[in-house]
C-alpha cells in the first residue's frame, strides 16, 4: 500500500502540469500584445517570458519575492509602453532613456494600482501553491523513510520464531494466529506507529491548504487571468498618456531617440492549443479538480501507519478465520469471527 500511496503523491507532484499552466498563462499574455499592440509585441513578449520564468522559479522553491518580480515586470514594460503607446515616434527611445523610464516607473505610476493589485494576487495564490507542493514532497520523503526502516535484532528473532518455528515441528502449512501476529508486528512497528498521529495531522493540513487554494485565489484563476490585469494597465497608461508625458519630461527630460529597430510580432499564437483545451474553465482536467481528486484518494490512507500491523497480519501473515494457526507454542484452531 505504501507503493500505491507514493505513486499517488508522485503523480500529483509532477511538475509538468504546473509548467503547462505557466506556459498557457504566458501564451494568453503574449497573445494580448500580438492581437492589440502588435507594434510592441516583440519587445513586450520578452518581458512576459521573463515574468513567467520567475513565476515558475518561485513556485518550485527559488528564494525570490513575488513583489520583486511583479515590480520588475512592470518596470521593464513601462519603457516599451512609453515608446509605442504614450509617446510614439518615428524612432525608438535610446537605451539610456529607457533605463531612466524603468527606474522612474514606481514614482510615475503609469499603470495606476494595477501592479499593487498583481502583487497581492500573486502572493495570495503562489505562496500557498508552493507550500502545497513542498508539503507533498515532504510526504513522499516520509513514505520513503518509513519504507526503509530496519528492524531490531529482537524483532528479527521474533519474526523468525513466528514464521518458521512451526516448520521445525513439520507444520509447514500453519500460519501464525492473528493475536500472536499482531503482538509481534506491533512490537516491530512501534516506531512507525508513532508516525500515525503526525500523518493524520499532515493529511488534515493538506485538506485545509487545498481548500484555501480554491476560487479566486487559486493559482489557475490568477495566472490565466493575468493578461486581463496587463490589459487594464495598458489601457490606463494610454488614457493618461498626456499627463504621463509631462511627468516623464520632468524626471528624464525629452525623449532621446535612436533608429527604429522594433520588429513585428513573431509569437506563435497557436502554441499549446491542446493545453488551452485542457485548462479551459469548463474542463474537468483543471488543477482544482485534480487537487480535490488527489485529496479524496489520500484520505483513504489517513490511518495507514496506525493500521499497518492489522493490514500485514490480516492480508498476508496470519491464518484465515477458522483455520488452524500457530500461537507461538502449538497449533490451535482459530475460531471464525
Amino acid at each position: 500500500m505504501s507503493c500505491e500511496m507514493r505513486e499517488l503523491m508522485c503523480l500529483y507532484t509532477e511538475t509538468e502540469t504546473f509548467e503547462m499552466l505557466i506556459r498557457l498563462a504566458e501564451n494568453y499574455t503574449s497573445t494580448l500584445f500580438c492581437s492589440a499592440y502588435r507594434n510592441m509585441a516583440a519587445e513586450a513578449t520578452v518581458h512576459v517570458q521573463e515574468f513567467f520564468t520567475d513565476v515558475g522559479l518561485f513556485l518550485f522553491g527559488t528564494d525570490i519575492s513575488t513583489e520583486e518580480f511583479v515590480n520588475r515586470f512592470f518596470d521593464t514594460l513601462f519603457p516599451v509602453v512609453y515608446n509605442h503607446v504614450i509617446n510614439p515616434g518615428p524612432t525608438d527611445i535610446s537605451l539610456e532613456y529607457a533605463e531612466c523610464l524603468r527606474a522612474a516607473r514606481r514614482d510615475i505610476r503609469p499603470f495606476g494600482n494595477i501592479p499593487k493589485k498583481a502583487i497581492g494576487q500573486m502572493g495570495r495564490s503562489l505562496l500557498p501553491s508552493r507550500t502545497f507542493l513542498q508539503a507533498l514532497n515532504l510526504g513522499i520523503e516520509v513514505i520513503n523513510t518509513t519504507d526503509h526502516l530496519r528492524f531490531s535484532k529482537d524483532c528479527s528473532r521474533a519474526l523468525l520464531r513466528m514464521q518458521y518455528c512451526p516448520h521445525c515441528q513439520g507444520l509447514t502449512l500453519s500460519k501464525p494466529c492473528m493475536g500472536y501476529c499482531l503482538n509481534i508486528i506491533r512490537g516491530c512497528l512501534a516506531d512507525v506507529a508513532e508516525v500515525d498521529l503526525h500523518w493524520r495531522e499532515y493529511i488534515q493540513s493538506l485538506e485545509e491548504l487545498s481548500r484555501a487554494l480554491s476560487g479566486a485565489h487559486g493559482i489557475e484563476h490568477v495566472l490565466l487571468n493575468f493578461h486581463s490585469l496587463v490589459h487594464d494597465a495598458l489601457v490606463q497608461a494610454r488614457i493618461n498618456g498626456p499627463e504621463l508625458s509631462v511627468q516623464v519630461n520632468k524626471i528624464c527630460g525629452p525623449p532621446v531617440r535612436k533608429p527604429k529597430q522594433s520588429p513585428g510580432c513573431s509569437f506563435d499564437q497557436n502554441k499549446d492549443n491542446q493545453g488551452l483545451k485542457m485548462f479551459s474553465r469548463d474542463s474537468e482536467e483543471t488543477l482544482t479538480n485534480r487537487r480535490k481528486e488527489f485529496i479524496s484518494h489520500l484520505r483513504l490512507y489517513r490511518a495507514f501507519y496506525g493500521s499497518l500491523a492489522d493490514q500485514l497480519c490480516g492480508n498476508e501473515l496470519a491464518a484465515a478465520d477458522g483455520l488452524p494457526c500457530w500461537n507461538g507454542e502449538d497449533v490451535v484452531r482459530r475460531p471464525s469471527l
